[in-house]
């Protein structure tokens, strides 16, 4: 009897550890530093999600080889939903980029949502010649250019090898940074005059016209740059997004996953959320964890084509 009732016991406080989660600060690491759209997206959720889930989310910008040495860190972190990950699409393609990334993409974590999505922008210096990109790229066919990215494998910086590489047929020289903070910073000042970028980096030296918005990689143009066309619109098919991911290490409980899914689903459908979001250029998003995984691995597929298309390296 006593052991029935010790197991018993076991089982109720097991089940409420579950319940309580969370019970403590949530730890959330964004694999970028300040200023860039992952950074930017999470900076406008984690207050409400905080509110939610009843406990503090502290956000940490940790950075280095493109987001794999913080992404491989929290993999390696216990799988109890107190430390999770803040990504961007460069999640799905870095493996096919780097020799070793340091994680597994498909193993290592499970995606907990996809928040938002915005298109690339192609941008250059308020001062730089080249007033439109058709102007940009007949002055690259006549004299060496160079353009910034937040880091290589970025998709920024494949939007960019695309466009110019194999579809203008064009060199451009690439300028990895670390970051979309200091690659926005970096076009300012005119060293070097160009960029690729995530439309929410670079969207306030737009509107204060220190940067110039020449294309942005969606189909259709966004409501946060209605003037600026898109690379389909100039002849160019491209239609690529930086997408904003929530990961947790592989084993988190499903309790765990579902609770965080639930809470950042019912932020996301908040209209004060959403209309923050279009402002800065993002597509507001989200989806239950199977619809979630999917959208991961077939990002993964589509990457791994895109920089084996583009023969894109890590620099």
């Amino acid at each position: 009897m006593r052991l029935l009732l010790a197991a018993l016991l076991a089982l109720a406080c097991s089940a409420a550890a579950a319940q309580a989660y969370p019970a403590k600060p949530i730890h959330l690491v964004v694999a970028f530093p300040p200023g860039g759209p992952v950074d930017i997206a999470v900076r406008v959720v984690t207050p409400r999600l905080s509110e939610l889930l009843g406990q503090p989310l502290v956000v940490e910008n940790r950075a280095g080889a493109g987001g794999n040495l913080p992404t491989a860190q929290v993999a390696k972190a216990a799988p109890d939903g107190y430390t999770l990950l803040a990504h961007s699409a460069s999640y799905a393609i870095n493996p096919s980029l780097w020799t070793n990334p340091g994680y597994d993409a498909e193993k290592d974590f499970t995606a907990v949502a996809v928040i938002g999505a915005q298109p690339n922008v192609i941008v250059v210096n308020e001062a730089f010649p080249a007033k439109t990109l058709a102007e940009l790229i007949d002055m690259a066919r006549r004299e060496p250019l160079a353009y910034a990215s937040p880091s290589s494998g970025t998709t920024a910086h494949l939007t960019a090898e695309n466009l110019f590489r194999l579809h203008a047929k064009v060199e451009i020289l690439h300028v990895p940074f670390k970051g979309a903070g200091p690659a926005v910073a970096a076009v300012v000042s005119g060293q070097p005059p160009i960029a690729s970028l995530g439309a929410a980096g670079p969207i306030a030296q737009i509107k204060a016209a220190r940067l110039r918005a020449l294309a942005v990689s969606s189909v259709q143009r966004i409501p946060a740059l209605p003037d600026v066309p898109t690379l389909t619109e100039l002849g160019y098919p491209i239609d690529d997004a930086v997408w904003i991911g929530l990961f947790s290490p592989a084993g988190t409980p499903r309790e765990v996953l579902e609770t965080l899914n639930g809470a950042v689903r019912k932020v996301m459908a908040s209209p004060e959320v959403r209309e923050r979001f279009v402002a800065l250029g993002f597509e507001p998003q989200s989806a239950p964890l199977a619809e979630t995984a999917q959208y991961v691995r077939r990002e993964i597929a589509k990457w791994a084509r895109v920089v084996q298309a583009t023969g894109a390296k890590a620099e």
